[in-house]
């Protein structure tokens, strides 16, 4: 039998296969009364020979409320992810060298970009990562706490869970105008708190992302209009503590 581990890892190797990084673990799935999944169908994207696709969400679009309107989710997912998506594809099509690239690998290594495209690989690349990591660290109900070690890590290294919640919570507050609060693991394997602009990855800075909070307006704005703070304490209670922890101990052993 599978352990509990085992199949959260299994769930994400086969629903983030296009995206090919190991940091983006998942076992969010919404489900009707009757047990069966609930998932919405992916959006028309780019032809079968593009390299890069439009990941489906783990969860109907209105599985998230009233955290997250339906909405929102449609719009978030379908315009503006399917659009880095479709973007990416087009700065690379006349770079074959690089569409054979991972994403994750791209994004890491943005000075062997050419300058031509390294803006548009940086933002779109970047969105098209950021926003899978950000669907994969979200599920219908809150389901706990941090575990094991990352609990262990979040206690030494931010104080805590209530500790490390304010300081991310401030973070994606701080960010002026459009970005992203994340806890990233650093070089010395210390987690951190960090806000970066756009559509930026800790893994452009030679760091791994663990968890994020989308701020750009169009995260939350149909919903909350201008209460920025108020999406940012709602997401606290729809956050998958499994996968995220999944994430930092695969980052820690990569």
């Amino acid at each position: 039998m599978l352990s509990r581990r085992d199949a959260l890892r299994a769930i994400t190797l086969t629903s983030l296969a296009a995206v090919t990084t190991r940091w983006l673990p998942s076992s969010a799935r919404a489900q009707t009364p009757d047990g069966s999944q609930l998932v919405p169908p992916p959006p028309t994207g780019p032809s079968v020979n593009a390299p890069f696709s439009l990941p489906p969400l783990p969860f109907a679009f209105d599985a998230l409320e009233p955290h997250i309107d339906a909405r929102t989710m449609e719009i978030h997912h379908d315009k503006h992810h399917a659009a880095y998506v479709n973007n990416l594809n087009k700065a690379v099509e006349n770079h074959p060298d690089l569409a054979r690239r991972t994403l994750q690998d791209l994004i890491s290594n943005l000075d062997e970009i050419p300058e031509a495209i390294r803006t548009a690989i940086r933002n779109n690349g970047g969105g098209h990562f950021n926003h899978t990591l950000f669907w994969n660290s979200l599920q219908p109900q809150n389901n706990g706490q941090p575990e094991g070690d990352f609990d262990k890590a979040i206690r030494a290294d931010l104080g805590g869970i209530k500790d490390f919640m304010n300081a991310l919570s401030q973070a994606a507050m701080a960010a002026f105008g459009s970005g992203w609060a994340w806890l990233s693991l650093n070089a010395d394997g210390k987690l951190i708190v960090e806000s970066l602009p756009n559509q930026d990855s800790p893994l452009m800075h030679g760091r791994k992302p663990i968890f994020g909070i989308d701020v750009w307006e169009h995260a939350y704005y149909l919903h909350y209009q201008n209460r920025r703070a108020d999406y940012i304490a709602a997401i606290w209670n729809i956050v998958d503590w499994p996968a995220v922890s999944l994430r930092y101990s695969d980052a820690r052993s990569a």
